[in-house]
């Protein structure tokens, strides 16, 4: 039988465990596809490209290689739209703001995620989650990205954590749980509207929570 620790934080990934941001990210790459002379794709189809950052997102959208230089002109007027419309159709997670506030009153907790953090902050501030967070860790704070651990041993540092048997990785996609993994955190698995439950479950968290408010079971432990 597993064995919890004793928290003493907790960090959350942002899309997909947090808010559910696919409307204004599929606005934001067909607004790019059409805005470099390609045809726009239908909504579904943008949406299932997303979950894996905007650099994937796009060369997926405009069947290009992850690596090709072309996907810079695309980034341009991607970031220039959802900079102007961050929360246009982005709305908070069933069960994530009145979780939050509870596990605020007993522990730290950190948002680390790999979207910008302009974009970050504006999302967290605009549908008032940013009170509930002591520490955000988001794309440029450091050299690499999650599923490196990098950004997420920045977060438990800001929290004045060590990792280990300490905090909790929170997230709804296999980055997040390789990224916790690899930085030493008990992982938990949200289900989201990103990620397959069967994709999430193969990545092997420690543990897999069907909803948000799950968090306070797990939290609750003895």
């Amino acid at each position: 039988m597993l064995r919890f620790p004793r928290f003493r934080g907790f960090v959350f990934d942002l899309d997909g465990t947090l808010v559910d941001s696919r409307g204004d990210i599929v606005r934001a790459c067909n607004f790019a596809l059409v805005a470099t002379g390609r045809a726009p794709l239908d909504d579904a189809k943008v949406a299932s490209f997303v979950g894996d950052g905007a650099r994937l997102l796009l060369a997926r959208a405009a069947r290009l290689e992850p690596g090709d230089p072309v996907i810079d002109d695309l980034l341009v007027p991607f970031m220039a739209d959802y900079e102007a419309r961050p929360v246009e159709r982005t709305t908070v997670l069933p069960g994530v703001a009145e979780t939050l506030a509870v596990l605020a009153r007993a522990f730290p907790l950190a948002v680390c995620t790999n979207k910008p953090r302009s974009l970050a902050i504006a999302v967290l501030d605009r549908l008032g989650l940013s009170p509930f967070f002591s520490a955000v860790v988001a794309d440029g704070d450091t050299k690499t990205r999650k599923p490196e651990p990098e950004m997420v041993l920045l977060a438990c540092a800001k929290l004045g954590q060590d990792p280990v048997a300490s905090i909790a990785m929170v997230g709804d996609s296999p980055i997040d749980i390789r990224a916790g993994r690899a930085a030493g955190t008990f992982t938990i698995a949200v289900a989201g509207p990103f990620v397959s439950r069967e994709s999430l479950t193969a990545a092997s968290p420690d543990v897999f929570l069907p909803s948000f408010r799950g968090l306070l079971d797990v939290m609750n432990e003895p």
